[in-house]
C-alpha cells in the first residue's frame, strides 16, 4: 500500500502542476484510505506535503516576477494564526468529523473548479478594496481552514487576493502558493502539538508530489485547462461522495454520488446542446 500510496501521490501533483491548485485536496482521502492513517496523521502529512509543493511553485512563479511578496506575506501572515489555531483546535475534533469537513470543503471546490476563477468574471483589478482588515479578516478565515482540514485552500485565496487587492489573475495564483505554504506550514506546526508524522513516508511521499507538480507544469500549456478543470472538479465530487459513506453513512454516500451523477448528466447535456433543464427552467437566464 505504500508503493501504491506514493504513485497516487505523484498522480495528485501531476494534477497540480496542470491545473495550478486543488489537487492537494484529494491528498488527505489518499493518506487516509490507501496508506491507512487515521485523520488527525493524514491531515498533518498533507500540511507538510501542500506546504512543500506549494513553496516549489511560489519559487517557479516568482521567478517570473508574479508573486506580490508583500500581499503575499500579509494575507499569508493572518493566515497562519488561522492555520495554526485550526491544527491545535483538530485534537479536540472527532476525526470522523474532520473529514466530513474536508468533504464539504471538497465539495465547494469542485464547484469553484467547474466555474472557474470567479475572480475573473467579476474583472480582476477593476475595482480593487484595498482593505487591510479585510485581507486579514480573510486570510486568518482561510488559514483556520487550511489547519483543520489539511485543503491548502486556493480556491479560496485567489478570489480573495485579486478582488481585494486588485492584483492581476496570474499574480494573484502566484502569491496565493506563497499564502498556502505559510498557511500549510503553521498549521502542521499545530498538528504536531498531538499528531506525530512519520517522516520516511512524508518524505516519500513528498517527492512524489513535487515531482509530479513539476512534470505537470511542463505540460500545462499542451492540455485544455478549463476542460481538464472541469472533469476534475466532478472526480473531486465523487471523491467528496466516497468520505461521506465511509465517515457519516453509506446511504448518505450513495444520495451524494447519485446527485452527482444527476448533475454530471445535466452538464453533460447543457454543453452539448442537447435539453438543458436550467435552460428550460429559466429559458431568459
Amino acid at each position: 500500500m505504500i508503493a501504491l500510496t506514493v504513485v497516487l501521490a505523484l498522480g495528485v501533483g501531476l494534477s497540480l502542476g496542470l491545473l495550478g491548485g486543488g489537487g492537494s485536496i484529494l491528498m488527505v482521502p489518499l493518506l487516509a484510505y490507501v496508506a491507512g492513517l487515521d485523520a488527525g496523521h493524514a491531515i498533518a502529512m498533507s500540511l507538510l506535503v501542500v506546504a512543500v509543493t506549494s513553496a516549489v511553485g511560489a519559487l517557479a512563479h516568482a521567478r517570473a516576477g508574479h508573486v506580490r511578496w508583500r500581499t503575499g506575506v500579509l494575507f499569508g501572515a493572518a493566515g497562519m494564526v488561522g492555520a495554526y489555531t485550526g491544527g491545535w483546535v483538530s485534537q479536540f475534533v472527532p476525526g470522523s468529523l474532520l473529514l466530513v469537513g474536508l468533504a464539504t470543503v471538497m465539495i465547494a471546490a469542485a464547484i469553484a473548479m467547474m466555474r472557474g476563477r470567479s475572480a475573473e468574471s467579476v474583472g480582476v483589478g477593476e475595482s480593487p478594496t484595498h482593505r487591510p482588515p479585510a485581507l486579514l479578516l480573510h486570510g486568518a478565515a482561510v488559514g483556520l481552514v487550511t489547519g483543520l482540514v489539511g485543503a491548502g485552500g486556493g480556491f479560496l485565496v485567489v478570489p480573495a487576493l485579486a478582488l481585494l487587492t486588485g492584483l492581476p489573475m496570474a499574480t494573484a495564483i502566484g502569491t496565493s502558493l506563497l499564502v498556502i505554504a505559510m498557511n500549510s506550514l503553521a498549521g502542521l506546526a499545530g498538528h504536531l502539538t498531538a499528531a506525530a508524522i512519520d517522516w520516511r513516508l512524508a518524505a516519500a511521499v513528498t517527492a512524489a508530489a513535487v515531482t509530479g507538480a513539476l512534470l505537470g507544469s511542463r505540460f500545462a500549456t499542451r492540455v485544455d485547462a478549463a476542460v481538464l478543470r472541469a472533469g476534475f472538479g466532478w472526480f473531486i465530487l465523487a471523491m467528496a461522495s466516497v468520505i461521506l459513506a465511509q465517515e457519516i453513512h453509506p446511504v448518505v454516500g450513495a444520495l451524494s454520488a447519485g446527485l452527482t451523477a444527476l448533475a454530471g448528466a445535466m452538464y453533460a447535456s447543457c454543453r452539448r446542446g442537447y435539453f438543458c433543464p436550467l435552460r428550460a427552467l429559466y429559458p431568459h437566464g
